[in-house]
């Protein structure tokens, strides 16, 4: 798939993902992401089997690629109450026509990253959300390593309101996900004062694990310049941990 850095600014046109796109699609997919979809997954996306979905084309690309796949995002709509997320949202249980849209993949190529194209097809996946009256939020999950989507769904005024320990399970690895929320016609979030004083706390207390954590290697790196023994420098690395490294990323917000 050839992309088009430095060349001219695209023209970017946005359509319904179709069963021609299903090679490129899966392509983009491998491409982009650590976790491998079944073919089932693809083929429900491009016949709109329980799926919605918006591709992104070029259609100032030569070569008869002006209607290729260099973006995308898939979705389904779940029913609020039988969702994982229910105890999140301010809405009535004994109705069955309340929903929320659960936004599955998005990507785009990387020549074509920087012209607003993810901006766009969430933009889509809202817009078509807000559209129903009975639909309640948008929300997706996102790796707790992957800061340029956290701070991207942040922007895009999306709320952080949950860490799940071990959600994902990669290459033989578990591995952390937050969970955003965008929320629709007036819904919010049901938490109580409680809840929230209890998420503060969280939040507080790992900023105190956070310095206590640096002042210590602070600390360590003062000792190392003064080394009695080949074990002290050793003990300085071992203090380097890639979970503090999460940890700055971490944000709560209830609403």
């Amino acid at each position: 798939m050839e992309g088009m850095k430095g060349a001219h600014c695209p023209t970017i046109r946005y359509r319904p993902i179709r069963p021609s796109d299903l090679e490129v699609l899966e392509k983009i997919h491998c491409d982009l992401f650590p976790i491998r979809y079944e073919s089932e997954f693809f083929h429900n996306v491009v016949n709109g089997h329980g799926i919605v979905s918006w591709g992104a084309v070029d259609r100032s690309r030569l070569n008869g690629q002006n209607d290729e796949l260099i973006g995308f995002v898939t979705a389904r709509v779940v029913l609020a109450k039988e969702s994982d997320i229910e105890d999140l949202l301010r809405f009535d249980p004994t109705r069955s026509d309340q929903t929320l849209v659960y936004i599955l993949t998005l990507g785009v190529v990387e020549s074509y990253r920087n012209f607003g194209i993810a901006t766009s097809l969430i933009g889509e996946v809202v817009k078509y959300a807000s559209t129903i009256p009975t639909r309640l939020a948008v929300y997706l999950h996102v790796i707790s390593y992957n800061y340029p989507a956290i701070h991207f769904y942040q922007k895009m005024s999306f709320h952080c309101v949950r860490r799940l320990h071990g959600f994902y399970f990669i290459n033989g690895q578990h591995y952390d996900s937050f969970l955003f929320i965008y929320y629709l016609n007036g819904a919010r979030s049901p938490c109580s004062l409680l809840e929230l004083v209890t998420l503060i706390a969280t939040y507080v207390r790992s900023g105190l694990k956070l310095v206590a954590a640096r002042l210590w290697k602070n600390e360590r790196k003062k000792v190392s310049r003064w080394p009695n023994s080949k074990e002290t420098s050793c003990f300085v690395k071992a203090t380097q941990s890639k979970g503090i490294l999460m940890n700055e990323g971490t944000r709560f917000q209830c609403l």
